[in-house]
């Protein structure tokens, strides 16, 4: 009968597989405990990504429905903080990892995720500054999700360098799911509608804004049970030498004998940067798809809510093969080339969006009374006028008015976009990972996981403010040539720091 490592290293993408059984000296029993480890910290980036994209297709529609007062550059910001507060907690929970049980800071970080998904659920309480209310519970979910750092780093240390592009890769497949289910479950919800239902003794509202919500602290509390009952702290060297459970103060002695040789300090803020600017463009392009949607496509809130958030499964379940892919055949190929292929094909993804033709957007009546409207003999204002003006005003706002003069973004286009950065996205988001660790090498890996963790944070922070400013003043044009022109410059720097993104272990020639 075949053994666990035999069996595990045949499984597929989401079974990880353990190192050469020549080489690693453990038990059966420590390779089961390890990889159980493992996995619960599989599950515990899949909750994050949850608590992150369960409710982003319908944070715009909510935040106009709680606070009128509320435009798309605060929209931004909203979005924005949950990327600030990751920011702000991941180097602190990986440096708390460092020198402490890791289970104390996944402990702490997710029961902060579940009291803020909560007080998501409740920002319609307070009689006015509703929009600051939001701004605040998506700060705090944001915090909790400064695990990341501390999942990451428990990853890279529990595997060898054989193992760590597969385990990589099985992280972002299970922060891909949740992007998948996180979007899947709130466009299923739905059909719950605006309204749902009310529990007024508790002031609660179950709709289909709050109900994802709080489905995402409950998964929360599942987690915390789980880190208790199955998590244990191990750890094995890049050779696969198993180098039992974890005990702190020993491990401080040793790196220090291990850190003879020094880390590449140019690879290492190269990683980062380039890390940096594949969260940046995803967040634009995750930020302004509501906003977008509704006004090329004139979609109501609830139909860009539903199709935006079966477009996001779309893209996470396209993620999960590209995810298999790539651990197929990094092992072949490398993981550098990988890097180069995903940013290439994020920047066609761009260039696909930028708006071209004599077809423009239908425009909305809701202020047009308050607008002035240039050149409006080249259009057709009949419909404006003849609009119910009781129902929901869709289209391209008249106060945006680049809405009057820039082409109409085709739907598709939007798709075939979508498609592109689906796959190059989470290449760039696993590779940059895999390397990073394996640049770092042998060293406790919490804190330099958390600066990483708080380099994507801050291009979440900044991306929906910088889309939100540019797209709601200058329109799609200017937006996706900027991103174009950076990402352009992103190849070049990678190109030019190239040959020195390769492993500790093989820089120094062990391996």
């Amino acid at each position: 009968m075949a053994s666990v490592s035999e069996d595990e290293e045949r499984s597929p993408l989401l079974q990880s597989s353990p190192p050469d059984p020549s080489i690693v000296i453990e038990t059966q029993d420590q390779n089961k405990s390890r990889w159980w480890s493992i996995r619960i910290m599989y599950l515990t980036m899949f909750l994050s990504s949850v608590g992150f994209s369960i409710v982003m297709t319908s944070i715009w529609p909510y935040l106009k429905k709680i606070d009128s007062s509320a435009d798309a550059s605060f929209l931004g910001w909203v979005i924005a903080s949950f990327s600030l507060g990751q920011m702000i907690a991941s180097p602190l929970f990986g440096l708390w990892s460092n020198h402490r049980p890791r289970r104390e800071p996944l402990v702490v970080s997710i029961s902060i995720l579940v009291a803020a998904s909560c007080l998501y659920a409740y920002v319609h309480v307070p009689a006015s500054h509703n929009k600051y209310y939001m701004l605040a519970a998506r700060a705090l979910v944001g915090f909790g999700s400064g695990n990341v750092a501390v999942v990451r780093s428990y990853v890279a240390g529990a595997t060898s360098i054989s193992e760590r592009t597969g385990a990589m890769a099985n992280i972002s497949a299970f922060q891909a799911l949740g992007f998948i289910l996180g979007p899947a479950f709130q466009a299923a919800f739905t059909v719950i509608g605006e309204q749902g239902v009310t529990f007024a003794a508790i002031d609660l509202q179950l709709n289909m804004y709050t109900t994802p919500s709080l489905m995402g602290a409950f998964l929360g509390i599942v987690n915390i049970i789980l880190i208790f009952i199955i998590f244990r702290e191990h750890r094995v060297d890049d050779l696969g030498r198993h180098m039992g459970n974890i005990n702190y103060e020993p491990e401080e002695s040793n790196s220090q004998e291990e850190s003879e040789e020094a880390i590449d300090r140019v690879a290492v803020v190269s990683s980062n940067v380039l890390f940096f600017v594949t969260l940046f463009v995803f967040a634009i392009f995750e930020t302004i798809a509501t906003p977008l949607t509704m006004d090329m496509f004139a979609w109501s809130r609830t139909q860009a809510v539903f199709y935006n958030g079966i477009i996001l499964a779309a893209i996470g379940v396209e993620s999960v093969f590209v995810f298999i892919t790539v651990k197929l055949l990094s092992k072949k190929t490398g993981d550098r080339i990988w890097l180069v292929g995903g940013l290439a094909v994020i920047w066609a993804g761009f260039f696909v969006l930028l708006p071209w033709g004599n077809q423009y957007p239908k425009i909305q009546w809701a202020d047009i009374e308050n607008t002035t409207i240039h050149n409006s003999s080249s259009w057709d204002l009949s419909f404006v006028m003849s609009s119910n003006h009781t129902e929901e005003p869709t289209g391209c706002p008249a106060a945006q008015s680049w809405c009057f003069y820039t082409p109409v973004i085709h739907l598709a286009q939007y798709l075939t976009s979508n498609i592109l950065i689906g796959f190059g996205y989470p290449v760039c988001n696993v590779m940059t990972y895999t390397l990073y660790s394996k640049i770092i090498g042998p060293k406790p890996q919490g804190l330099y996981m958390g600066w990483l963790t708080a380099a994507g944070s801050a291009a979440r922070t900044l991306g929906p403010v910088f889309v939100s400013e540019t797209y709601t003043h200058l329109g799609p044009r200017w937006t996706y040539s900027i991103i174009c022109g950076i990402v352009a410059i992103s190849l070049l720097h990678l190109a030019a720091v190239y040959k020195r993104l390769i492993a500790f272990s093989v820089r120094y020639g062990k391996i």
